[in-house]
C-alpha cells in the first residue's frame, strides 16, 4: 500500500507543470527609437546630416553632426527634409491673428513645403515668402506663456576707477547699469511692451594740501565731483513701431550746482528704423520737472538759487548700430524745452562704443555731455564726461 501511494505522489509531481502552467516569459524590451537625422543636400551635391533648427529671413540654421551650427541661404539648398514638427510664419503673418501652418518640413527647388497632417493639404511657400520657421514646441510655448517679471531682461554693467595716492590724494569711481526688458522675447512675435532702466554714477574726491605748510596748519583743499543719473521708461505698443510711454528721471550734478532734478511725464514713441544691424527711436513727451539747487556760501553769506517748477517737453533721439566683430555703438540725444519758463531748458548727449574682449567682458569708451541753461548761481552751464571702463554684457 505504501508503495502504491509513493507511485501516485510521483505521478502527481510529474504532471504538476501541466496542471499549473507557468506565466509566459516577458518579451524583450524594444530599444528606444533613435532620434531621426535630417539630411541637407546642397545645390552642388554636398551633404550634411544633423537637425534642422530654424529658418529666419530666407536663411536656414542647421545643426550639423560634423560642422556644428551653420547658416545657409535657402536658394543654395537642393533638398532638405525634416520629420520634426515646425510652425511656418510667412511674411506678413501675425501670430495669434493669422493661421500658422504646423507640421513636417521639406525644402526643395526654392520652395518650402510644410505638411500639417495626412488629412490636410500641405502648404507650399516660395522661399522668398518665408519669414520664420520655428520648432513647434518653442512656438507653442511662446504663444501660451505669460512672461514673469524676471523674464527677458538684458543689458550691461559698466565700472571704472582711478586712484591716486601721493602729495595729492584722489579717488574717482564710475558705475553704470543699463537694462532693457522687451516682451515677448522672440523677434517673430508682435512686441507688446518694453521696460528700460538706466542708472549711472560718477564720483570723485581730490584732496590737495597747502604747500608750503602753514602754522597753524591750513586745511587741505578738497574738490568733489558727483554726477548721478537714473531713469526708467515703460512702453506699450500699438503696432510694431508705434508705442505710448511713461517716463521718469532723476539727476544730481555737483558741477552744475544741481541738487536734484525730477522729471515725470508721458508721451509717444516711434521706431523709425529697425533691422538686425541698426535701430532708431524717436520720442516726445509732456512732463513736469522740478529743479532744486545746492546752496553756496560766499564770505559767510549763504546763497540759495530758487527751485524751478517746469512744464515742458522731452524730444528724444536714440540710435543703436551693430558693427563688425560684434562691436556696438549707441548714441542718444535729449532736448528739454520749457513751456512756462523759456530760459529753463536743458539737453543731454551720450555716445558709447563697446568693444568685445573675452566672452561677455568688453571695453567701453563713452562721452556724456549735460547742458543746463539755468544752473545754480556761480556754476557753469555745461558738464562733460569722458568715460573708459570695463563692461559685463548680461545675457
Amino acid at each position: 500500500m505504501r508503495r502504491q501511494l509513493s507511485l501516485l505522489l510521483l505521478s502527481l509531481l510529474a504532471f504538476a507543470p501541466f496542471a499549473y502552467p507557468q506565466a509566459p516569459a516577458a518579451a524583450p524590451a524594444k530599444p528606444a527609437p533613435a532620434p531621426s537625422t535630417d539630411v541637407l543636400i546642397f545645390a552642388n551635391g554636398d551633404r550634411l546630416t544633423g537637425k534642422l533648427d530654424s529658418v529666419t529671413g530666407g536663411n536656414v540654421v542647421f545643426n550639423s553632426d560634423m560642422a556644428g551650427t551653420v547658416t545657409i541661404s535657402i536658394d543654395k539648398i537642393k533638398e532638405l527634409k525634416s520629420g520634426a514638427e515646425f510652425a511656418l510664419l510667412r511674411k506678413g503673418d501675425l501670430p495669434g491673428k493669422t493661421h500658422v501652418p504646423e507640421g513636417s518640413v521639406e525644402v526643395a527647388e526654392g520652395k518650402l513645403t510644410i505638411t500639417p497632417s495626412p488629412n490636410e493639404p500641405p502648404a507650399v511657400v516660395p522661399a522668398a515668402d518665408v519669414n520664420y520657421l520655428i520648432d513647434r514646441a518653442s512656438f507653442d510655448k511662446q504663444m501660451s506663456h505669460h512672461a514673469g517679471f524676471l523674464t527677458g531682461w538684458s543689458g550691461k554693467i559698466t565700472g571704472g576707477a582711478n586712484i591716486e595716492r601721493s602729495t595729492t590724494t584722489g579717488t574717482t569711481f564710475y558705475a553704470g547699469l543699463n537694462l532693457v526688458r522687451a516682451i515677448p522675447t522672440v523677434p517673430w512675435m508682435l512686441p507688446r511692451n518694453r521696460t528700460i532702466v538706466n542708472v549711472n554714477e560718477a564720483y570723485g574726491k581730490l584732496s590737495t594740501p597747502v604747500i608750503p605748510p602753514t602754522v597753524p596748519a591750513t586745511p587741505a583743499s578738497v574738490v568733489i565731483t558727483n554726477i548721478f543719473h537714473a531713469d526708467a521708461e515703460r512702453d506699450e505698443y500699438f503696432n510694431p513701431r508705434l508705442y505710448a510711454l511713461v517716463d521718469t528721471s532723476f539727476d544730481h550734478n555737483y558741477g552744475q550746482g544741481l541738487q536734484l532734478q525730477q522729471v515725470y511725464g508721458g508721451g509717444i514713441g516711434y521706431t523709425a528704423i529697425k533691422s538686425p544691424k541698426q535701430e532708431l527711436d524717436l520720442k516726445a513727451d509732456i512732463h513736469y520737472m522740478k529743479q532744486s539747487y545746492i546752496s553756496t556760501t560766499v564770505d559767510g553769506v549763504v546763497t540759495t538759487t530758487p527751485s524751478n517748477n517746469i512744464i515742458g517737453t522731452t524730444l528724444f533721439e536714440g540710435y543703436t548700430r551693430n558693427l563688425p566683430r560684434k562691436m556696438l555703438f549707441t548714441e542718444s540725444l535729449n532736448y528739454l524745452p520749457a513751456w512756462n519758463d523759456s530760459k529753463a531748458y536743458s539737453a543731454n548727449f551720450n555716445a558709447a562704443l563697446i568693444l568685445p574682449v573675452f566672452k561677455r567682458l568688453a571695453a567701453t569708451i563713452a562721452v556724456a555731455d549735460n547742458y543746463l541753461n539755468d544752473p545754480a548761481q556761480y556754476y557753469k552751464k555745461n558738464s562733460f564726461q569722458f568715460i573708459a571702463g570695463v563692461t559685463y554684457v548680461l545675457p
